[in-house]
C-alpha cells in the first residue's frame, strides 16, 4: 500500500509521478529517499539551487517551482524497490490532485511509471504524460548532467 500523501498545492502546475515509493523512501517518509537517487540534485540543479537534505526543504523546493508529487500506483506486489518485479498494479486516484490544482503536464520518471500510467490511467483521464529517465541509482547509464538535459522539460512546464 502506497503510504505517502501527494505534495501539492492550489498552485502547482505540473505533476510528476513515480511509480511506488521504495523502502528507503518509506523509511523516510518522503519520496525519492534513497540517498543515491538523483531525482533531489536534478530538481536542484534546474533552477541552481542548493540540493534539499530534509523532507520540508524537499517539499518546499517542489512547492515553489509548482510541482506537485505522487506515484502512479495505489498499491502493488513489488520486491523491494524492483519496477521489474511488480505484479497486481492498482492505479492512484489522481482527481484528490487534479481536482485541487491546475495541472497542466503531467511527467512519470521512468519507463515502468510511464508505461504503467499509459495503460491504468491514460484511458480512464484522458490525459497523456511526458516520460522523463529514471533518477534511480539502477539508471546507471545517465550522468547527472544527463539527467539534467532530460528534465528540461519539467523546469520549462514550471514557468
Amino acid at each position: 500500500m502506497h503510504p505517502l500523501a501527494p505534495v501539492c498545492d492550489d498552485h502547482s502546475r505540473v505533476l510528476v509521478l513515480g511509480t511506488m515509493p521504495s523502502p528507503a523512501s518509506r523509511a523516510v517518509n518522503f519520496y525519492y529517499g534513497n540517498p543515491r537517487n538523483r531525482f533531489w540534485r536534478v530538481l536542484a540543479a534546474l533552477w541552481d539551487e542548493p540540493v534539499p537534505e530534509a523532507n520540508e526543504g524537499r517539499r518546499a523546493l517542489c512547492l515553489a517551482h509548482r510541482i506537485a508529487l505522487w506515484d502512479v500506483l495505489a498499491s502493488c506486489d513489488i520486491v523491494g524497490a524492483s519496477d521489474a518485479s511488480i505484479e497486481e498494479p492498482v492505479p492512484n486516484d489522481l482527481s484528490l490532485v487534479l481536482d485541487s490544482a491546475p495541472i497542466e503536464t503531467i511527467f512519470c520518471t521512468g519507463s515502468t511509471a510511464a508505461r504503467l500510467y499509459r495503460q491504468l490511467i491514460e484511458p480512464v483521464l484522458g490525459r497523456s504524460c511526458v516520460a522523463l529517465p529514471s533518477t534511480s541509482p539502477a539508471n546507471a547509464r545517465m550522468r547527472l548532467s544527463d539527467l539534467v538535459s532530460a528534465y528540461a522539460p519539467l523546469r520549462d512546464a514550471c514557468r
